[in-house]
């Protein structure tokens, strides 16, 4: 178990670098217009950050015991495909629909 001063110190820290983070882009850049090569390669980030949060939630997901599960990655392959077509609540709504009726039909 972990004590109380160090908990404290260990939050306080890692505060600290996420507001350090932050500003370095919010205060420092904030003001000023970034080159397009930048801004072209900061749009690739929401797109390689959301998969690889999400990919293995549903290959290997902790309440199964790490066990893919078909009703998972069926519904993961109707969102992507709904979300092509008609944009991020159509993904999460077919995607729930499917999961929820994937896990009672299975």
């Amino acid at each position: 178990m972990i004590g109380a001063s160090e908990f404290w110190s260990l939050t306080l820290a890692l505060g600290l670098g996420t507001f350090l983070i932050r500003f370095s882009f919010l205060g420092l850049l904030g003001g000023r217009q970034l080159p397009d090569w930048l801004l072209l390669h900061l749009k690739y980030v929401g797109v390689a950050v959301f998969p690889a949060l999400i990919v293995p939630a549903v290959l290997w997901p902790a309440a199964t015991g790490g066990e893919t599960e078909a009703p998972r990655v069926i519904a993961a392959l109707l969102a992507v495909a709904v979300g092509l077509r008609f944009g991020p609540i159509g993904a999460i709504t077919a995607g729930l629909a499917t999961l929820y009726a994937a896990q009672a039909l299975l």
